[in-house]
């Protein structure tokens, strides 16, 4: 089965463009708006592990996924007002939420949520500080991965302790998806402490639309995030995407389940 443990699904093209702004709403008990584009994630920010009650008559127009304390939202068409339910996994607390999900470009920024019963203590023990919360190390990782293949390199935000990393001998991948007609190779992979992130240019060899989802990749993953949802068939302009992959404790080789496929195997699939 597939293994991979946390998907971070952000549209890579938001990444580039927002540069770490956060809005901050406070739970006191009051349902808390929360905005939607259909077709781009938002990211909510919590403090704990949640769980997502999410009504069935959305279930098929919204992917949510909640990731040690992170939670991202992606609508695929438009949603009517609707009320979701994020609970504590350790304390059962319930924090709800109202979405709606309505076509437009608008870039809406991640927020984090914090329960009015923290902020009062925070601001009794401290003085407010006026960073925004930290970004988690695998999208930032993952921003600068697509920054770097896409942006023009003075664009490039620096990433303090990050370094570029080699493939390896083998930069073969099709492993990742056997079941699919495609070849898959490694385009360059950066490390920043723990974490490792790979990205991969996956091509369509076959004559099929091919649907992406990271549940099908064969790899103990942290995180991964694929440029385009699908690939056309081969020979259209659709036909190529790249995957961004991120590990942690070791490189991409390391994480596959299957072994990568014999060098001869690898070249007739190019």
């Amino acid at each position: 089965m597939t293994r991979v443990l946390i998907l971070i699904l952000m549209s890579v093209a938001g990444w580039c463009s927002t540069v770490g702004a956060v809005e901050v709403k406070y739970w006191d008990r009051l349902p808390i708006a929360v905005p939607l584009t259909v077709g781009q994630e938002r990211i909510l920010m919590l403090d704990e592990d949640i769980r997502v009650g999410l009504p069935s008559a959305i279930a098929s127009k919204l992917r949510v996924q909640s990731v040690g304390g992170t939670v991202y939202l992606r609508a695929s068409e438009a949603i009517p007002p609707t009320r979701l339910q994020l609970q504590s996994v350790k304390s059962g607390d319930i924090i709800l939420i109202d979405i709606e999900a309505l076509e437009g470009s608008e870039s809406l920024e991640p927020v984090k949520i914090v329960a009015q019963s923290q902020a009062q203590t925070s601001d009794v023990d401290t003085k407010p500080d006026p960073t925004p919360a930290a970004t988690p190390v695998p999208v930032v990782l993952t921003r600068y991965a697509a920054q770097n293949l896409y942006a023009p390199l003075r664009t490039v935000a620096p990433l303090p302790g990050v370094r570029r990393v080699p493939l390896g001998e083998s930069s073969e991948f099709s492993t990742l998806l056997p079941t699919e007609h495609v070849s898959i190779k490694g385009l360059a992979a950066w490390r920043l402490g723990d974490y490792w992130v790979t990205a991969v240019k996956i091509v369509n060899r076959g004559p099929a639309k091919v649907t992406l989802d990271p549940r099908h990749l064969q790899a103990t993953l942290y995180a991964a995030t694929f440029q385009h949802e699908y690939l056309g068939h081969a020979g259209t302009p659709e036909d190529t995407t790249v995957a961004y992959l991120v590990t942690r404790g070791g490189d991409l080789k390391h994480a596959l389940l299957l072994p990568p496929l014999a060098p001869e195997a690898a070249d007739h699939e190019s």
